[in-house]
């Protein structure tokens, strides 16, 4: 090919994604569906290409292997250890039976199991053992609608007045009269309160009360190339947030990133006619390792069981009429600076949702003044 004929071909490519740019930028509709379509096409074939071939190398591996080995391919020798039921089942642990060439000997009675462990059968010469059952070995833990009273214990009490002020000094009088649970995130990157989130429930006197102190991770505060290809900011805004009615998911799978979303319960924040993904969820797999450090791609993740009791929490408790945050029809930009909607006669407007205000902010504590002094 000629230089002229290349430098054409530039030309004529960069022409016509200039084009494309102009487009989307005047249709952000047509972009997001454009969007959802290339997920929707990487989705396909991942699930009918790339699984099934991946699948089918798996298979010709074994038959190779089996045909090298014949009938001498080694057996794994079973393993003398308890093993842990999956989630989905019951939490039980089950032990493989001794084998014929040992000699039979009577099982030692396990002692009774406290409650909220389950009895284990004991092998012969091995003591007797308690298996304590977590909320994370099921997928539904059971929810406590109670906070238990060492709910805050980790934090002091002089820590929990700076929170609970510092929180309180950033929410109006409507924000206080018309929500009644409250979120308080930090995205900072270090200090005290870094990378945590504080759930606080107002009291019938109008105080806030710490319900849970839990580590938290937020974005990355970059972009980044997706796992769908497209360029992604990972970054969690600062900014006020109610919760979508009708986008809380006990189960979820992100189309941008590829990634489990457990328990999402998404914001209900439109973003120049985009509405957003971010969402609170649990952290999955090495997510759990890296709560209290920026990790996500600008998701709030907690972990796993606190994000289902989280999500039930606030399903049972929580639902009501709440504040309809104020909306720029110019930009199609829904506002997160805290600012309502009135009617004409200065009235809030309200909606069907949830009484429950997210605060996200980047401050870590640092330097803080004690409310006392």
């Amino acid at each position: 090919m000629s230089p002229l004929r290349r430098l054409s071909t530039i030309y004529l490519l960069g022409a016509a994604a200039f084009s494309v740019a102009i487009l989307f930028d005047r249709h952000p509709a047509l972009e997001q569906a454009s969007r959802q379509t290339v997920a929707l096409g990487l989705d396909v074939t991942r699930n009918t290409v790339v699984d099934p071939g991946v699948a089918a190398m798996h298979r010709a591996g074994e038959a190779v292997v089996a045909a090298i080995w014949g009938d001498e391919t080694p057996a794994v020798p079973p393993r003398n250890v308890a093993t842990v039921a999956k989630p989905s089942r019951h939490a039980a642990v089950t032990v493989p039976p001794p084998t014929a060439a040992k000699p039979t000997v009577a099982a030692t009675p396990a002692p009774a199991a406290a409650p909220g462990a389950s009895a284990v059968a004991i092998l012969p010469g091995h003591e007797a053992k308690l298996v304590k059952v977590t909320p994370r070995q099921h997928l539904e833990p059971a929810l406590s609608l109670v906070p238990p009273p060492a709910a805050s214990a980790s934090v002091a009490p002089a820590e929990l007045v700076r929170i609970s002020m510092r929180l309180k000094d950033n929410l109006t009088h409507e924000m206080l009269d018309n929500f009644s649970l409250f979120l308080y995130v930090s995205k900072a990157d270090n200090g005290p309160w870094a990378q945590h989130m504080y759930v606080f429930r107002k009291d019938a006197s109008g105080n806030l009360a710490m319900l849970y102190n839990w580590p938290a991770s937020t974005g990355r505060e970059k972009v980044e190339i997706a796992a769908n290809g497209t360029r992604q900011p990972s970054y969690t805004p600062q900014g006020y947030y109610q919760l979508d009615p009708d986008r809380m998911y006990k189960k979820h799978f992100s189309g941008q990133w590829h990634e489990p979303m457990p328990h999402a319960m998404f914001f209900n924040w439109e973003n120049h006619g985009y509405q957003t993904g971010l969402a609170i969820h649990g952290a999955v797999g090495l997510e759990v390792t890296q709560l209290g450090s920026r990790a996500s791609a600008g998701c709030i993740r907690i972990a796993p069981e606190n994000a289902a009791l989280l999500f039930g929490l606030i399903r049972a408790q929580y639902k009501g009429l709440a504040p309809r945050f104020a909306f720029d029809r110019r930009t199609a930009t829904m506002s997160n600076d805290g600012l309502f909607m009135h009617d004409p006669q200065g009235n809030l407007q309200l909606a069907q949702g949830y009484k429950v205000l997210v605060f996200v902010e980047n401050y870590g504590g640092e330097n803080v003044v004690a409310a006392l002094f």
